[in-house]
């Protein structure tokens, strides 16, 4: 029988769309900026509940998730600018 994926925390953002799910005994933190998402899991073991999980959300995490989506936007629109040249 396979677990279900299971939303246990939406939190807030003026910028992101963040949410920690768990499943098969980890946590999944969800960060979304527009049409790209950035997810980082944990075993539950290793931390000691969801607040430990939130707090490891920190402004340095954010603001390196920020860097990496202006990057990950750069990477796709190459891509994209490619579809049709083979």
């Amino acid at each position: 029988m396979s677990k279900k994926v299971r939303l246990v925390k939406d939190i807030p953002h003026e910028r992101y769309k963040i949410q920690i799910f768990n499943y098969n005994g980890k946590y999944i933190v969800k960060i979304e900026l527009g049409q790209f998402e950035q997810s980082f899991k944990v075993a539950e073991i290793d931390v000691s509940g969801l607040g430990e999980v939130e707090n490891m959300i920190t402004n340095e995490l954010l603001s390196n998730s920020l860097k990496r989506f202006v990057e990950m936007r750069s990477d796709w629109s190459n891509g994209f600018n490619l579809k049709n040249t083979k």
